[in-house]
């Protein structure tokens, strides 16, 4: 069994050298089976632009120190959340939204409870109401694993003219 020696949390203005080229790396093993479509050779400009929004959190697990996955995400604007497309209401005054862009682990390391690891600690000490991310919809797999972590699928957005169809998955209340 893999031994995780750390999770490192990191956020914007905290990055160590070799960040970004880390995260890049994890997600080509991630997706060694897929990097022939263009969608997910544009990962680079994904981390860029997640990494420099307000509030940006990363957690990556270590074995060692070798990068086994991470988890990132940053909270939405308010009034500017993409999610709110969906016929979902969120009750009792739920404003704020924590988006989880990516819970990523390599296949390594996978079905070991990492990827349930990293997301736990992402969100542990957010103070959003809820969080939402997408969710391929040709992995009914992944998105049962999401729900057994609270998300419901509330609709479906293509957010980008190449990319996937996605399920749009909600979890609250987080705060």
């Amino acid at each position: 069994m893999t031994r995780v020696i750390d999770l490192r949390h990191y956020s914007r203005g905290s990055f160590p050298e070799g960040f970004r080229q880390m995260l890049i790396d994890v997600h080509a093993d991630a997706y060694a089976d897929a990097m022939d479509d263009e969608f997910n050779q544009r990962f680079p400009w994904f981390v860029d632009h997640w990494s420099a929004m307000s509030g940006f959190a990363c957690v990556v697990a270590f074995d060692g120190d070798e990068p086994a996955g991470f988890a990132y995400g940053a909270p939405l604007e308010p009034g500017r959340e993409w999610w709110r497309s969906t016929p979902f209401e969120p009750n009792n005054g739920y404003t704020s939204t924590y988006a989880v862009s990516e819970v990523m682990v390599r296949p390594k390391w996978r079905k070991q409870g990492m990827s349930a690891r990293l997301h736990e600690a992402l969100l542990n000490e957010r103070k959003e109401h809820l969080a939402v991310l997408l969710v391929d919809v040709t992995h009914p797999k992944v998105q049962a694993l999401y729900a057994s972590w609270g998300y419901e699928k509330v609709g479906e957005q293509r957010p980008f003219a190449d990319s996937p169809v996605y399920a749009v998955m909600v979890k609250r209340p987080l705060a």
